[in-house]
């Protein structure tokens, strides 16, 4: 199965972006969160416009479909 990156359910905050990345990399999301704070300072809120995008551009998590068991027939007697 393929290693997907989406937004995290769990580790929200705003929309989960960085707790999605986190997860993607299997790191704590709030170190995620700090590295963020600092470029976003540093790069003139560059990180604001990133984290939009990212918003936008990355998917949900999907929905796990419950299938239901089949009922079997009895048979008469």
């Amino acid at each position: 199965m393929k290693k997907r990156l989406y937004l995290s359910k769990d580790n929200k905050i705003i929309a989960g972006v960085c707790g999605g990345i986190g997860e993607y990399f299997q790191i704590d999301p709030v170190i995620v969160r700090l590295i963020w704070f600092v470029l976003t300072f540093t790069t003139l809120f560059a990180g604001v416009i990133a984290y939009i995008v990212a918003w936008i551009i990355i998917p949900e998590t999907p929905k796990i479909k419950q299938i239901k068991p089949k009922k079997k027939k009895q048979k008469k007697k």
